[in-house]
């Protein structure tokens, strides 16, 4: 099989895992979440953070937005620019208004700035004990964190719902690891 075809398959697997979560358990893991965060730290505050606006079944990382906003942080949402290229950030604080986006985000308007995040709270479908993540397979994140790697440190943390920890996810050269796994069970550093 090749690593098209692996993570294709992964892809397939992972989507319905996570379709299957009830809406209690939904409020439940965002509750949880956003918890975790508070106890683990796992960067200095303030920062500028990216975050995003949840899509499909993702999980709800708005109370966890709320708390890095009371922590002093800034925050970013993702813009995307068009297939092939990074991601772009723009300024928001929560209540501010957001516009469509593609593949149905919601992301600041283009008066709200743009900013260079030092942390990037990072979606995902799977990911793995050595901090391999899948994405939906833009190349997106892995794009732009190779990107910003190459000209300063940042911090990926890659989110969601416990479930989705698995043995392992296929990778290749273009992919990039994460810094960090937080579920609404566990965080977990990567070295």
């Amino acid at each position: 099989m090749t690593l098209i075809d692996s993570k294709r398959a992964l892809r397939a697997a992972m989507l319905a895992r996570r379709e299957n979560l009830g809406d209690v358990a939904r409020r439940a893991a965002a509750a949880s979440l956003r918890e975790l965060f508070l106890l683990e730290s796992p960067f200095q505050s303030p920062a500028v953070v990216s975050g995003f606006w949840p899509i499909r079944d993702e999980i709800d990382i708005r109370p966890l937005m709320d708390a890095l906003v009371d922590k002093g942080c800034r925050l970013a949402l993702p813009v995307v620019q068009g297939r092939g290229q990074r991601l772009l950030f723009r300024a928001w604080r929560p209540g501010e208004p957001l516009e469509a986006g593609v593949f149905g985000t919601l992301q600041p308007p283009a008066a709200s700035g743009a900013i260079e995040p030092d942390v990037l709270i990072v979606p995902l479908l799977a990911c793995d004990g050595e901090g391999w993540r899948l994405g939906y397979g833009g190349g997106f994140y892995d794009r732009t964190l190779a990107d910003l790697r190459r000209r300063r440190a940042v911090t990926a943390i890659g989110v969601g719902f416990d479930l989705q920890l698995v043995a392992e996810v296929p990778h290749g050269a273009d992919d990039q690891r994460l810094d960090w796994l937080l579920t609404d069970r566990r965080a977990c550093a990567f070295v």
